[in-house]
């Protein structure tokens, strides 16, 4: 059964950082594409980054391009978030996903399993 486990949330100030991770287990990590989604109150949830399985190719959202990284570390089986510059229109519950094969994507419908999320709160 997979699993994520998403950590590293918390409540920072506005241009703060934070590191978020969520190490997986129930397959073959390093077989399939990761993500990561967020969600504010009453929106829908958006799409925020994606790698593709070896970790060669990524792409991020216009709204954080430039100031979030996505990477994995395929032997520990654990996808990672670097968030700088961080503005309070970026809280939300963040979620990282694990896609139904190698090749990143931005729609969630590409994305087989969820992890529970993460808070994230920036205050101004």
């Amino acid at each position: 059964q997979v699993q994520l486990v998403e950590s590293g949330g918390g409540l920072v100030q506005a241009g703060g950082s934070l590191r978020l991770s969520c190490a997986a287990s129930g397959r073959t990590f390093s077989n399939y594409a990761m993500g990561w989604f967020r969600q504010a109150p009453g929106k829908e949830r958006e799409f925020v980054a994606t790698i593709n399985w070896s970790g060669g190719s990524t792409y991020h959202a216009d709204s954080v391009k430039g100031r979030f990284t996505i990477s994995r570390d395929n032997a520990k089986n654990t996808v990672y978030l670097q968030m700088n510059s961080l503005k309070p229109e970026d809280t939300a519950v963040y979620y990282c996903a694990q896609g139904s094969h190698g090749g990143y994507g931005d729609s969630r419908l590409q994305y087989t399993y969820w992890g529970q999320g993460t808070q994230v709160t920036v205050s101004s």
